[in-house]
C-alpha cells in the first residue's frame, strides 16, 4: 500500500545522460513513479565543475524517509559510483535528494536554489513559500531569472 508521497530530486554533471537515464531507470524498477519534471540543465553550484542535469520526480511508496534513504537512494548513489568527498559540491555521478515528503519541504534549499524549484515547480506548483505564501512556480521563475537553467531536450 503506498501511502506517502515524496519527491526526490536526481542530478548529475558526470556521464549526466547516461548516469541521469540509469537512476531514472532504477527507479521506474524500484518504486511507482507518479510524475517526472522535464530535464534541466543547470550551472553548479558551490563548485566550479560542469553543469549538471537534473529532474525531479513524484513517487508513490510505503516506505518512511529513512528508508527511502537506505533502500532507494542509496542503492542507486552506491550503483553509479557515488563518491562523497569533503567538498559536498564536487562534481558527481548522481545525487538523489529528498526533497519533498508528504507535502513537508524537507530541504529549504528549495526556495533559494534553482536547480531544485524549477523541476519541482512542474510537479508542485501551487505550494506556497512558508513565509511569503509565493507559490513556488513564481519563486522559480525569480530564481531562474539570477542563474543558468534550461529545459534539456532528453531522449
Amino acid at each position: 500500500m503506498e501511502n506517502n508521497r515524496a519527491i526526490l530530486l536526481l542530478g548529475s554533471n558526470i556521464q549526466r545522460e547516461k548516469n541521469i537515464r540509469s537512476a531514472l531507470d532504477f527507479f521506474q524498477q524500484n518504486t511507482q513513479i507518479l510524475r517526472r519534471s522535464a530535464v534541466w540543465e543547470t550551472e553548479a553550484v558551490g563548485s566550479s565543475g560542469p553543469n549538471f542535469l537534473n529532474v525531479a520526480l513524484e513517487i508513490a511508496t510505503d516506505l518512511e524517509i529513512s528508508a527511502i534513504k537506505s533502500e532507494l537512494v542509496q542503492p542507486i548513489e552506491n550503483r553509479l559510483g557515488r563518491v562523497r568527498t569533503a567538498d559536498k559540491n564536487a562534481p558527481r555521478t548522481i545525487d538523489v535528494d529528498l526533497i519533498i515528503f508528504n507535502n513537508r519541504v524537507l530541504d529549504e534549499g528549495l526556495w533559494t536554489k534553482a536547480f531544485m524549484a524549477l523541476p519541482i515547480a512542474e510537479l508542485l506548483p501551487a505550494l506556497p513559500h512558508p513565509r511569503t505564501a509565493l507559490p513556488l512556480s513564481e519563486v522559480a521563475s525569480q530564481l531562474k531569472s539570477s542563474a543558468f537553467a534550461e529545459p534539456f531536450e532528453f531522449v
